[in-house]
C-alpha cells in the first residue's frame, strides 16, 4: 500500500519543541519535493509550512521560518519537521505530502498521510 505515515505529534507546553516524522511506505520519495502542512480545527489547510525540494533545498513560510526546520533522509524514505518555541496557535493536525515541484501550494501536492495531532497548551 502506497502511503505516508506521520508521527511525533502530541501535547506540548508553550515554548516546547516537537519533531515530526513522515515515512513513506510502498514507494520511494527520492526525486519528489516534500511539504509539511497543517490544518487547525475549523480552518482550511494552510499553505506549506516548509518544503524540501528533491535536491534538498529547503524553504519555510515566513510565519514559522525562525522556529520550524524541515529535513529529509532519502535513504530512510523519511522527512522531518523540527518545531521549536511552539505556541498555542500552532495547534493543528500536521500532514506531509509529495509533489513533482517544490511549491508552497497544497494543490500541487498529493499522497497525503493521515496526519499527526499537535496540541500546544499549558
Amino acid at each position: 500500500q502506497v502511503q505516508f505515515v506521520e508521527s511525533g505529534g502530541g501535547l506540548v507546553q508553550p515554548g516546547g519543541s516537537l519533531r515530526l516524522s513522515c515515512t513513506a511506505a510502498g514507494f520511494t520519495f527520492e526525486g519528489y519535493a516534500i511539504g509539511w502542512f497543517r490544518q487547525a480545527p475549523g480552518k482550511e489547510r494552510e499553505g506549506a509550512l516548509c518544503i524540501s525540494s528533491k535536491d534538498g533545498r529547503t524553504k519555510c513560510d515566513n510565519s514559522v521560518n525562525d522556529r520550524f526546520t524541515i529535513s529529509r533522509d532519502d535513504a530512510k524514505n523519511s522527512a522531518y519537521l523540527q518545531m521549536n518555541s511552539l505556541k498555542p496557535e500552532d495547534t493543528a493536525v500536521y500532514y506531509c505530502a509529495i509533489s513533482l515541484t517544490a511549491t508552497m501550494s497544497p494543490r500541487d501536492y498529493g499522497l497525503w498521510g493521515q496526519g499527526t495531532q499537535v496540541t500546544v497548551s499549558s
